[in-house]
């Protein structure tokens, strides 16, 4: 995948204080190596041109000044031209950056950025059992509970309607027109008469029939009285119509009372065949469909969807800003009830252990390399200068040890050296 190259230049992050402490350890071992190298120089010197053990000590000292120098070189050549001389394969940092924040990035994908790596570490972290044991903390639930309600608050404001309405317009109304909804809603239906999870809502239909007739009983007569014949006598009328609403007051008193009442038998079983009709049937199949269409395309549809979204939503954002709402309470009584059921149910535990490390290996699988360009393309923007001097206030200390071994491990060569000349001599 190419990649544009970034052309503004990223300053590398500055800690004044810990870096100020690094600089003065580096200028410590710096002041070490450079000692040992003046006093390998002072000894070579002062034993210059002796015989004997100085011949020794002062074929050490040479060697050492030779070590020391060299690897001064190598050190210093890492970061900077040596004495400010442009020579060859020097200054690599400044110069390498980029090549060496490639490299970085691919050693770390390969061997960090593992799928089997982090699946294992992810696995080994428990996370949601620790998550669980946190969220039980009572300071840590309301935490929880206020951060959830805060995201929630936001996200809910950022939900104009007008964003709402277009999303209905534009995906979710052109969606249910292409949807058949005659099956669905036969299955529906049926799955509600089989359960009986219908009869509440008769229950509650007949009961406020029977309160109606019984609270309207003249608005029951007015309208009676319209359909009457108008050759029939005033007084006969009003006979027939106070019977009638005797006779429909006992009759909905009886079906509300009585739960096998054939009037219900009768309302379960025309459901029962409008279900099996809203799956089987071609002509109410189509009739549904027809109506569907209907009520999708009336104009009024989308501005009443909206109105309600948008009554749910301020609700919603006033009892969640409550913080006495029994809606948060309920937040929190939910947090703490799964935490709880994390903690104990150790089946749960691992299913949720599983899933993060699905997860986790499903972002490394699909984005890892993305995430690891992170390395290369912040590098790439970096200074070469400054990052060389960042680098060698890491890592320049402790190679000054370098510098320090090859002065000591130089001496020892020569003086090694210069015994095995004086052997092959004789």
């Amino acid at each position: 995948m190419a990649v544009s190259t970034p052309t503004a230049t990223l300053g590398v992050i500055v800690n004044s204080d810990l870096d100020e402490e690094r600089r003065r350890g580096l200028r410590r071992m710096r002041l070490v190596a450079l000692s040992l190298l003046v006093l390998a120089a002072i000894v070579y010197l002062a034993t210059l041109g002796r015989d004997g053990v100085w011949g020794f000590v002062n074929a050490g000292a040479e060697a050492s000044m030779v070590g020391a120098i060299a690897d001064w070189f190598a050190v210093t050549a890492l970061f900077r031209h040596p004495l400010g001389l442009p020579i060859p394969h020097t200054a690599l940092i400044p110069k390498k950056k980029d090549m060496l924040a490639r490299s970085l990035q691919d050693f770390m994908g390969d061997n960090f950025l593992r799928d089997e790596i982090i699946r294992d570490r992810v696995l080994a972290a428990k996370i949601p059992d620790r998550a669980a044991r946190w969220a039980l903390e009572p300071a840590n639930t309301a935490r929880a509970t206020s951060e959830m309600v805060s995201l929630s608050i936001a996200a809910l404001r950022r939900m104009r309607d007008d964003s709402v309405a277009g999303l209905l317009d534009e995906a979710v109304i052109p969606r249910l027109k292409e949807e058949p909804i005659a099956p669905i809603a036969g299955t529906f239906l049926g799955e509600v008469v089989r359960d009986g999870a219908h009869h509440g809502l008769v229950d509650l239909a007949v009961a406020e029939a029977h309160r109606w007739l019984i609270a309207n009983e003249e608005v029951f007569g007015a309208v009676l009285e319209e359909r009457a014949p108008w050759w029939a006598p005033q007084r006969v009328n009003e006979v027939v119509i106070k019977r009638l609403h005797t006779e429909a007051l006992a009759w909905v008193r009886d079906i509300r009372d009585d739960p096998k009442h054939h009037a219900r038998v009768a309302l379960d079983d025309l459901l029962a065949t409008l279900a099996t009709d809203l799956r089987e049937d071609p002509d109410t199949m189509a009739r549904a469909e027809r109506l569907k269409v209907r009520l999708l395309e009336h104009p009024q549809l989308l501005a009443t969807a909206t109105s309600l979204w948008s009554a749910f939503r301020t609700a919603l954002i006033e009892a969640l800003s409550d913080p006495d709402s029994p809606l948060r309470d309920r937040i929190a009584a939910q947090i703490r009830s799964f935490a709880e059921a994390v903690r104990d149910d150790e089946a749960l535990s691992q299913r949720l252990d599983t899933y993060v490390a699905d997860l986790a290996s499903f972002v490394v699988n699909r984005y890892g390399g993305e995430i690891m360009t992170v390395i290369s393309h912040t590098i790439e923007r970096w200074d070469g200068a400054e990052t060389a001097e960042k680098v060698e206030l890491h890592v320049g200390r402790d190679l000054q040890f370098i510098r320090i071994n090859g002065t000591i491990v130089g001496g020892l060569v020569g003086v090694l050296i210069h015994a095995v000349s004086l052997l092959v001599q004789r």
